[in-house]
Parts: structure tokens; sequence; C-alpha cells
């Protein structure tokens, strides 16, 4: 397992973004993932986390998300909005668009309606119910960072025909 002695001796901590609407949840989670030794950045919403999967100079190993990120109003993804409002599954999406080998753990306090209403199948995405103890959180992330970094081929992404670029 990849344990607290690890992150330390090698020099490198792992740098985890946790990005949710909550200020309460965000602040938990720092403490908790600071006080294992990661490095952790911090985002009110999706805007906000894709603005820092976009144009943080260091590395992002790791996005802990809110399922549910309510966004201000209907908007439009478009060229001039690089940084919409999403949910925590489209923001997973496109951070791994933007960050190669990023690993995701997508939470909630509702999973099985969270889930289903995103058309997530329990167990497809590592997944950390809210509420949650420290050490599920710190077991979780040690199991997530010790798997083989993702690999996503952009322009392979499935698209429908009629597939667009609407948030709301």
């Amino acid at each position: 397992m990849y344990g607290q002695q690890d992150i330390r001796s090698t020099g490198a901590s792992p740098t985890i973004l946790v990005v949710d609407d909550e200020l309460p949840i965000i602040r938990l989670c720092k403490a908790l993932l600071e006080g294992a030794g990661f490095v952790v950045l911090e985002a009110d919403g999706s805007s906000e986390g894709l603005k820092i999967c976009t144009q943080h100079h260091g590395p992002i190993d790791l996005l802990l998300t809110d399922l549910v990120l309510p966004p201000p109003g209907f908007q439009l993804a478009t060229t001039s909005n690089q940084f919409p409002h999403v949910n925590g599954h489209e923001l997973a999406v496109r951070a791994t668009m933007i960050r190669s080998g990023l690993r995701i753990i997508l939470m909630s306090g509702n999973p099985d309606k969270d889930l289903a209403g995103h058309g997530i199948k329990r167990g497809t995405l590592p997944f950390l119910a809210k509420p949650f103890e420290r050490d599920r959180l710190i077991t979780l992330v040690h199991t997530v960072l010790a798997q083989p970094a993702p690999t996503l081929a952009v322009e392979n992404r499935p698209r429908a025909a009629n597939d667009t670029d609407w948030f709301g």
C-alpha cells in the first residue's frame, strides 16, 4: 500500500484537487489530506476546478470532487467560457482531458440517487459516500493513487451525432 511514509520518503507528495460547493467539506478534506502528507488544492465549484486544472503549473495527481455541483444558472459552454459550471462527473471528464493521467474520486451525500441520476453504475469509478470518516478517505486516496495512471485519447472520445456542449 502507498503509505504516509512512502509519500514523505520519495520527497514528492501527491497533489490532490478538492472540488465541492460546500466550504466546510473542502476545509475538512484539506485538513485530513494535508494531515496525511498530501498537497491540497481547493476549488469552490467546477468552474474554479477547471481553472486550476488548466492554470496550475505543478502536478495534480488526483481530483476529489462532489458529484452534485449546482451551477448558479443555465450556461452554454463556448470558446469564450472555457470554465463552465458543470456537475462533478462532467468536471472529471473535462479534467482528464486537460490533465493526462489524472485519477478521480467522486463523492456524494446521496450516492444511489446521484450515481443513477448521472448514469454511473456503482463500482465503475472510485466513490466516497458523505459523511465519511478520516480513515475511509485516506485509504481510498492511497488505493486510487496506487493504481496505474489512466490514459485517455481525447480524439477517440465517443460522441453521439447530436452531442452538444449544453450544461445546466
